[in-house]
């Protein structure tokens, strides 16, 4: 944020305001890098001077600076066209709401997010911590995996149960005792 103060009909300079990073952001980047994050983008509306700081304090990979509301969902949509994998999107006002819902995956700061963005969000975090979010990705991919194993698991037993009565070594209740038994073990 930039305020002009005029002085004799005159700008005296700038007083370059901007807001107080996050405790951990720095960490919580980083985080993000370890956990398999290709590429992190700052969108703000900060001027480029303090944007530019902010992002090289942080270890952002790419910083877009002195943009509107509108602005960021064209650069949303500007990544979109030129990603590899999936884009995330994180915020927490009431302008992040048409690009937490333009993203793959919107992530809104819940405690102090304004209802807009937390209405338009895919996941709400319901504190402000940052490392939160490197942690939801680890929980996610974990949570997949299982699902993953779960399905191999249930797949090979059923194939075995209908290998086993097309030779006749097992009868239909075994075979639909077989089939609870999986949905019972991956539950």
């Amino acid at each position: 944020t930039i305020i002009h103060m005029a002085v004799d009909g005159r700008y005296a300079g700038h007083i370059v305001i901007s807001d107080v990073v996050k405790p951990h952001a720095k960490e919580a980047i980083a985080a993000l890098h370890r956990a398999g994050v290709e590429k992190t983008v700052m969108l703000t509306g900060d001027v480029k001077k303090v944007a530019d700081a902010v992002a090289s304090e942080l270890g952002v990979d790419e910083v877009h600076s002195d943009l509107l509301p509108a602005d960021k969902v064209g650069k949303v949509e500007e990544l979109l066209s030129r990603r590899h994998g999936k884009l995330a999107f994180v915020g927490d006002g009431i302008n992040d709401a048409p690009v937490l819902g333009r993203a793959d995956i919107g992530i809104a700061m819940g405690a102090m997010g304004s209802d807009a963005a937390i209405e338009a969000a895919d996941i709400v975090l319901m504190d402000d911590e940052p490392m939160q979010i490197a942690k939801a990705i680890r929980i996610s991919r974990k949570c997949i995996g299982i699902v993953y194993q779960n399905i191999v698991f249930a797949l090979v037993v059923k194939f075995a149960c209908l290998v086993l009565v097309a030779v006749g070594l097992a009868d239909m209740w075994a075979a639909i005792f077989a089939d609870v038994g999986v949905m019972v073990l991956a539950v």
